[in-house]
């Protein structure tokens, strides 16, 4: 068997579990894998237009299975901008992993699907240096300069480490920081609680106002890029460490019906990723060369 074959025969069995996903969700799926690049955006652009185009469900929904290791904020709001402009619900499903701005991603959706083996991360945003074209983690630079300013007395090496500062992308960095936490506190309000109508926990069956979502959301996002709290950038963030956020998941750890489905998608989608050692991919069954 040539190695041609062997693909067409993966892809084949890729493509019925991906029928049997939308199938189990009654709506359109794709599978996202690698960095949110902005050098990616117009190709996420045409390939989601292209779906939309091929489209064998009339639910106007799509779900996103998600597996990405973070990327810049500005391209996850173009990519967020793309998806409601041809879809009215937004889902995502994080079978493994989603990080920094794979997490703002997830909070744009009406629904995310995970079970007790996924995570999500922090939120620390790439910020793009004009200079170089390099994406930089933001919030470990201004938390390590916060660190030393906040000091009473400097060592020689702190003096050194502040003259070498460049403003600039201190400033870059602190607006990357403040994006993403825009975004998320809009996007939570608007998609994820829209129907948050009444009071489940405090005050049960009293109607829930638009400053409460708001103030939710804030707690949410202020809590996602705390790194004090979460001591690493890499830091996975569980089903249980989301819930004491108060962040609502569809869990489906017990739901061994979905769940198969969405391992049987993911699984061997991702293998074949892995094995390959493809930066960057998307898949929908409809849809092919992306």
């Amino acid at each position: 068997m040539t190695p041609d074959f062997l693909d067409r025969s993966i892809f084949s069995l890729i493509n019925e579990r991906a029928k049997a996903l939308e199938d189990k969700l009654q709506c359109d799926v794709i599978f996202y894998h690698g960095q949110i690049h902005p050098a990616l955006f117009r190709t996420f652009r045409d390939f989601i237009e292209e779906v939309k185009a091929r489209s064998g469900h009339d639910k106007n929904c799509i779900s996103v299975v998600l597996r990405t290791a973070g990327g810049s904020a500005e391209t996850t709001e173009q990519m967020v901008r793309v998806l409601r402009k041809h879809y009215q619900t937004v889902n995502f499903i994080v079978p493994d992993v989603a990080m920094s701005a794979g997490t703002i991603f997830c909070m744009s959706g009406d629904r995310i699907f995970m079970d007790y083996a996924s995570s999500l991360g922090p939120i620390d945003p790439q910020v793009q240096l004009p200079d170089t074209g390099d994406l930089v983690p933001a919030l470990g630079y201004i938390d390590k300069v916060a660190e030393i300013v906040a000091k009473k007395k400097l060592s020689p090496a702190d003096v050194v480490m502040l003259k070498s500062i460049d403003l600039a992308k201190l400033a870059l960095f602190e607006q990357g920081r403040d994006l993403s936490i825009d975004l998320l506190k809009d996007w939570l309000v608007n998609y994820k609680f829209k129907d948050w109508k009444v009071h489940r926990t405090t005050n049960p069956g009293t109607p829930v106002t638009g400053d409460e979502r708001a103030a939710r959301a804030a707690e949410i996002a202020i809590a996602l890029s705390d790194h004090k709290r979460w001591r690493s950038h890499g830091r996975n963030l569980d089903l249980e460490k989301l819930k004491s956020l108060r962040i609502e998941i569809d869990d489906d750890s017990d739901n061994t019906e979905l769940s198969g489905a969405i391992r049987g998608y993911n699984d061997p989608m991702t293998g074949y990723i892995d094995r390959n050692r493809v930066v960057f991919y998307l898949h929908n069954r409809n849809v092919q060369d992306y």
